[in-house]
């Protein structure tokens, strides 16, 4: 990979790091050069990712972290490493009828999926700050935070936000040297869902997706360099959807 685009030998914290889009965004930055932080409620899933990461040569420190509890966050980053880059990836999800949904489940989205990224967002800011460094955020949000989609009012009204958090974010630390951009999914393959978008029910989904598939995890990795790294340095409150072209589809 060309210079330009390295990660190599920077500290990159993430959230959310135990499995799915984490877990993978780790190895990926891992293989790179990067060594990790890697933050999420499960330690023990942590572990595995860490030896992972470890196997390839790299640093990995564990970190518990419950990102929707701000006493949790502020204890993590009392002892956290100097970062140069913070991936906001942990997010949960609620489906189901808006009237139904109970204050507990609205709560768990919204606190896990936007104050996480606020809570987490502010103290790495601080830190920078602080040692007067740059640094780069990176919100995992979704293509959900831009278009709307049913039965997950929560979810989607938490990722809009993010969206306006990020620019909010952009603006206020510019003159710091730091950058905080985000980068939308699409529909994505995952463990998670695997079954059900290999089902029948999917079809009508997938037509919907102009490229005719989901993504593929691995698809998520070029634009995660592209913020993580130097490339990137004159972008902040960009934001990059990966969804094969869902986004322009007719209405």
């Amino acid at each position: 990979m060309s210079q330009r685009f390295s990660v190599a030998g920077k500290r990159i914290l993430i959230t959310g790091a135990s499995s799915g889009f984490g877990a993978h965004f780790a190895m990926a930055l891992a293989e790179e050069g990067a060594d990790l932080v890697l933050a999420a409620r499960r330690v023990e899933k942590l572990e595995d990712t860490a030896r992972a990461v470890r196997d390839l040569g790299r640093d990995a420190t564990v970190v518990p972290m419950d990102v929707s509890d701000h006493a949790s966050v502020e204890a993590a980053f009392a002892d956290m490493p100097a970062l140069d880059v913070v991936v906001n990836n942990a997010g949960v999800s609620h489906e189901g009828p808006t009237e139904n949904i109970a204050e507990d489940e609205w709560d768990r989205v919204v606190d896990t999926n936007l104050k996480g990224v606020w809570a987490v967002s502010k103290f790495a800011i601080q830190q920078w700050k602080r040692d007067e460094r740059p640094g780069s955020l990176i919100n995992i949000a979704s293509i959900l935070g831009l278009r709307v989609g049913g039965r997950v009012a929560p979810y989607t009204a938490s990722k809009a936000a993010v969206v306006q958090l990020t620019k909010s974010l952009a603006l206020d630390c510019a003159r710091y040297s730091i950058r905080c951009n985000a980068i939308c999914p699409g529909y994505v393959e995952t463990d998670i869902n695997r079954d059900f978008f290999n089902s029948p029910l999917a079809e009508k989904m997938l037509k919907r997706i102009p490229y005719r598939r989901l993504g593929d995890i691995d698809e998520l990795v070029g634009p995660l360099l592209l913020l993580a790294s130097d490339a990137s340095s004159y972008m902040s409150g960009a934001i990059i959807a990966v969804d094969g072209g869902h986004l322009c589809n007719t209405l």
